[in-house]
């Protein structure tokens, strides 16, 4: 026997916890923080609470702007109950943090607490609905590379609503809609002869056209807000991150560091080259310029291009104020949630690019792994269900970059045979010794889908019951609950 002084104890302690910390990797979130569920009181409450205002004389201007706005209404209570959002507790406490800063500095813009809602959509993006609410993109809060940056863009939604240009966009939409020059159009059209549907897409191209002129008065006038909003909250603003959002929709044109064959190589896995190439012929088998992407439309295409917005507010950057980077935790927490999103949308080629990356930046973040296995288990599990096609989630290749498109090729065209023994060379590799115990049932759920020699419906819902039953609060629950008998 020896003994241990004090200190030996004290860092034998600390290790101790690191160890279980880095064994015990938290969830991405309940189950039951998925919107559906966490918000049904609030998406009640906008459903009776949002009651379209009389604002016009006409009736049938007033009318066309009762759909207008019960459109919205149902796209947001929709959305709310398709658990297009989900509420983290980290990254809503590290927003919501942002909001109050701005709203403690700026009380005269805002009678109450905006709703916050974070989307697990992979776009860089955030949007104002009207009515206090904004919604943040997951993708957003991974791009973002400062609370400064992310500060922004929050203010700039803030500011959409504060400024009514949801309401206004409304207004003006039902307007064109319900007057006599539209209408005068569009039977002028139906009364025509020939050419009636180059015609009708001339209208309706000068209708979008003005929209998207309209809407980028508005977005110059929530950067205007925003900064000032930004400014009395003592939040450092700097121009060039209009520069950085040039890139926002570029994730997968981000190059891989290795040969893809090497990232599987990594799992004892070999790849023929063979299947990364198009077997096709015509035209589509030319050589591509995949860094051409100028002619690409993006998620921020309603918005001044990002060199004007740089240029027109360069000279109110905070010149040598220290930005305060992003915690690596809450992007590595929206990061997971925008894979397992595109995984169980059945976007396997994104989801598997996302880990590629995340591989390239040094992360051994044991998930990563457990969800590149599931993804190759799932995309033989579809081959089976004949819609290996559809799961894939196929993109132009103009959209990508060339190590992408090799990657959708490669899981287009691995024969079945070899997919099969790969599903189940990953489903058997030593890393999932150090996954969570429902990370483990959800493989067992999967290997019951795919392999098992029973394959009936009966058999689907007797395991994902199981599952449901053992981890209650699992996010994976997304997964099996389609195979749960109604």
């Amino acid at each position: 026997m020896f003994s241990l002084n004090p200190c030996s104890k004290l860092l034998l302690s600390l290790l101790f916890l690191i160890s279980v910390a880095q064994a015990q990797q938290p969830m991405l979130y309940k189950y039951q923080d998925l919107s559906k569920t966490y918000y049904k009181n609030q998406s009640d409450s906008i459903q009776k609470a949002w009651k379209c205002p009389s604002v016009f004389d006409d009736r049938e201007t007033q009318k066309k702007y009762k759909e207008i706005w019960d459109g919205r209404t149902k796209f947001i209570t929709g959305s709310l109950e398709d658990n297009d959002y989900v509420y983290e507790k980290e990254i809503a406490a590290y927003i919501d943090g942002i909001i109050d800063q701005l709203m403690k500095a700026n009380p005269a813009h805002f009678k109450s607490k905006p709703m916050l809602l974070l989307d697990r959509s992979s776009s860089v993006n955030a949007y104002a609905i009207g009515n206090g609410i904004i919604a943040v993109n997951m993708g957003l809060v991974n791009f973002c590379q400062t609370r400064e940056e992310l500060s922004l863009v929050i203010a700039h939604e803030l500011s959409h609503n504060i400024l009514s240009h949801a309401e206004n966009s409304m207004k003006d939409r039902a307007e064109l809609l319900a007057s006599d020059a539209y209408k005068d159009s569009l039977n002028a059209i139906l009364k025509s002869k020939y050419e009636r549907l180059t015609r009708l897409n001339k209208v309706l191209k000068n209708f979008t056209f003005n929209r998207r002129k309209h809407q980028r008065y508005h977005e110059g006038d929530a950067d205007s807000l925003a900064i000032q909003l930004m400014k009395k909250a003592n939040i450092a603003f700097d121009s060039r991150f209009f520069l950085r959002l040039d890139s926002a929709d570029m994730e997968y044109h981000t190059p891989l560091k290795l040969e893809l064959g090497k990232y599987f190589a990594a799992y004892d896995i070999t790849i023929d080259d063979a299947w990364t190439k198009k077997r096709t012929k015509g035209l589509s088998t030319r050589n591509y310029n995949f860094k051409d992407s100028t002619n690409n439309d993006d998620s921020l295409k309603t918005h001044p291009e990002c060199k004007e917005r740089y240029e027109r507010n360069k000279l109110l950057t905070d010149a040598g104020r220290t930005l305060t980077p992003v915690p690596a935790a809450i992007r590595e927490r929206a990061n997971r949630i925008i894979v397992w999103n595109l995984y169980r949308n059945d976007v396997i080629t994104g989801s598997l690019y996302r880990i590629l990356l995340e591989k390239d930046k040094g992360n051994n973040n044991n998930w990563y792994d457990l969800m590149f296995a599931n993804a190759i288990t799932s995309l033989y599990y579809a081959d089976r269900e004949l819609h290996r096609f559809g799961t894939i989630g196929m993109v132009k290749k103009e959209n990508v970059s060339s190590e992408y498109y090799q990657l959708q090729t490669m899981l287009e065209q691995i024969p079945r045979e070899q997919l099969e023994t790969i599903a189940k060379k990953l489903g058997s590799a030593s890393f999932w010794s150090k996954a969570q115990p429902d990370e483990k049932s959800l493989k067992s759920f999967l290997s019951t889908l795919t392999f098992d020699a029973d394959v009936s419906r009966q058999n689907r819902s007797k395991a994902a019951e199981e599952f449901i039953k053992a981890f209650p609060t699992s996010p994976y629950i997304e997964f099996a609950s389609p195979f749960e008998k109604k």
